[in-house]
């Protein structure tokens, strides 16, 4: 018994009473009409046991094979119970977590894996349509819940959700396990893309860089392991205008305007930016949507917000300057090369009109000598 016990993982008491439960249950088949009153001692030194009735023995001289085999079935009934409970009880503590398992089989789209103890199934609604499941194939889960279902109780297991992703960082990214990096806000659509806020409680750490990694060895661990699924990685901002504009990268935003009483957005950004920042099918606006909470409207460079501006009530407020260095270098350069032209134009214009007033006092002094000459030959008939 202590040996079962052992091998199955269960409580020696366990063991015990699903033997005198199946005892009792193999005298009252082999005994119509038994009291109920009935109790089985059992002595767990010699494995003796004795059915008594108000404290007397009334345990049969033959119990017989029918008996034996019986109380063998329901023990063995009472230890696959107590064992199941034992695993489900330690998946329950698993819940959120990340196990290694393999396909075992499939079954109408359902795909049941091997994952050790226990099996664990992979519904439609939790698998990425764009990855491909094959026998004996092994992968990644995360346990996202235990349910009590018509075939009994179930282990579900998900790759579909945004927080299979996080849960990936966290083993792949020691300052994120450590705490010093923190995952703010996560957006996903399953098999495309997943865009995700970082947060660093310590100044002297990168955020990105640390879940990029080293020549991005990292971020590309967590990406072959999804089957090549694109991942944006941007800082978290208790600026809300700073986390909407970071929320649309790669695309650079250079104004962000918010209507606080709608809980929306007015993003501006550069004319050639702004395919980009929508994406396809409006992917990538539909993500900062999600992981900002904020409903998003994007707009081109041309129609920056002067009218706007004007108009503005006040539970709108606008910020200018909410945009990446690179934007700010790009302006500062155009508006220098602006000025230098305008120089350039300037300093052409005053050598033109320079130009212009000499060629006039030559003209001038031309004139006049031209006139000379027609008089003094005016003069010599008078003469």
């Amino acid at each position: 018994m202590k040996q079962v016990a052992t091998e199955r993982g269960i409580s020696e008491e366990s063991v015990l009473e699903s033997i005198r439960i199946a005892l009792v249950s193999a005298y009252r088949k082999d005994f119509d009409g038994a009291p109920e009153d009935i109790v089985v001692e059992l002595d767990p030194a010699t494995g003796e046991a004795k059915i008594l009735r108000e404290g007397k023995d009334v345990t049969p001289s033959g119990f017989g094979r029918i008996a034996a085999q019986t109380a063998k079935q329901v023990i063995l009934q009472k230890i696959r119970e107590t064992e199941k409970n034992v695993i489900l009880n330690e998946f329950r503590n698993k819940l959120g977590t990340i196990v290694n398992g393999h396909v075992f089989r499939m079954e109408n789209g359902v795909i049941i894996l091997d994952l050790g103890k226990a099996h664990g199934v992979l519904p439609q609604s939790e698998q990425v349509q764009a990855e491909t499941y094959r026998l004996n194939q092994r992968l990644k889960v995360l346990v996202k819940d235990i349910r009590e279902t018509t075939r009994g109780t179930e282990i579900i297991v998900s790759r579909a959700d945004p927080e299979f992703v996080k849960k990936l960082f966290e083993q792949e990214v020691p300052e994120i396990a450590s705490g010093t990096v923190v995952i703010k806000a996560i957006a996903r659509e399953p098999g495309s893309r997943t865009k995700m806020a970082v947060y660093s409680n310590d100044d002297k750490i990168d955020p990105v860089g640390s879940c990029v990694g080293q020549k991005g060895v990292r971020v590309q661990s967590i990406i072959s392991e999804i089957f090549g699924e694109k991942i944006d990685i941007v800082p978290f901002s208790t600026t809300t205008e700073k986390f909407v504009a970071a929320s649309l990268s790669p695309a650079k935003v250079t104004e962000v305007e918010l209507d606080n009483e709608n809980k929306r957005a007015i993003v501006s950004v550069p004319e050639d930016q702004q395919s980009l920042a929508i994406g396809k099918e409006g992917q990538n606006a539909r993500l900062a949507n999600k992981l900002t909470k904020w409903k998003i409207d994007i707009k081109g460079a041309s129609n920056i917000f002067y009218s706007e501006v004007k108009s503005a009530k006040d539970d709108k407020t606008v910020v200018k300057g909410v945009w990446d260095e690179d934007i700010k270098e790009q302006s500062a350069e155009a508006e220098a090369k602006k000025e230098a032209e305008k120089a350039a134009q300037d300093v052409k214009a005053a050598d033109a009109v320079q130009e212009g007033k000499k060629e006039t006092s030559n003209e001038e002094q031309v004139s006049g000598s031209d006139t000379g000459q027609s008089s003094g030959q005016d003069q010599e008939p008078n003469q």
